[in-house]
């Protein structure tokens, strides 16, 4: 073998050799087991996102304003009201807040963000009926409005909307419970231990 042929050699046995440490340094690293800390974090991050329920609601309301004059004539104004109302019920669970016990090896989440309430109406006025002396005018629209929002609002907090939005919420946390059980660690919320979902639907107050 030439001295150019043994160089040549020497160097891709070298170069092979390099070769081989990256790619097991690689696959190593592929296979590091994540510190428990870090997989929890990740899981808070995952979660930390927008849960959005949404449903549609419709309802038909008789609007009715009433004018005296003197106790001796009345003035009247009504109308049907047809509402069609898309309402979203959201938790921004980006504002959650959560501490992490390295030692006791104890997440505990400290405050749950309560939910916000959308509701955009599509409103019609029907059977308009009104006097010279009490007619409509904007200011009528707008009290028509608000008050379709208020009796929406009740509606929603008495409905299965709400319930069916906390569901989808406790779905979310619990795959803290998961996560946290699979690792040995325990969940708080607040100072209660949560071992279940029904833990978390007992304990959050909507």
């Amino acid at each position: 073998m030439t001295k150019k042929a043994l160089i040549f050699a020497l160097i891709c046995v070298a170069l092979g050799s390099l070769l081989t440490f990256f790619i097991m340094r690689k696959v190593d690293k592929k296979n590091e087991v994540l510190p428990d800390t870090e997989l929890i974090q990740q899981q808070m991050k995952n979660v930390s996102k927008l849960v959005v329920n949404e449903a549609k609601i419709s309802q038909i309301y008789n609007y009715k304003d009433e004018k005296s004059f003197m106790n001796l004539m009345s003035f009247d104004k009504k109308a049907l009201v047809v509402v069609n109302a898309d309402v979203q019920i959201m938790y921004d669970l980006s504002k959650l807040e959560y501490n992490v016990d390295e030692t006791n090896k104890i997440v505990k989440i400290t405050f749950i963000p309560k939910e916000e309430i959308k509701i955009n109406p599509d409103i019609k006025i029907y059977d308009v009926e009104e006097s010279r002396f009490n007619a409509f005018k904007g200011n009528d629209y707008n009290t028509i409005q608000e008050s379709v929002k208020k009796q929406f609002h009740e509606k929603i907090m008495k409905s299965n909307i709400q319930a069916n939005a906390k569901n989808r919420l406790v779905s979310e946390l619990s795959k803290f419970l998961v996560v946290t059980q699979s690792l040995g660690w325990t969940l708080k919320y607040q100072d209660e231990t949560i071992t279940n979902t029904a833990d978390f639907n007992e304990l959050i107050q909507l």
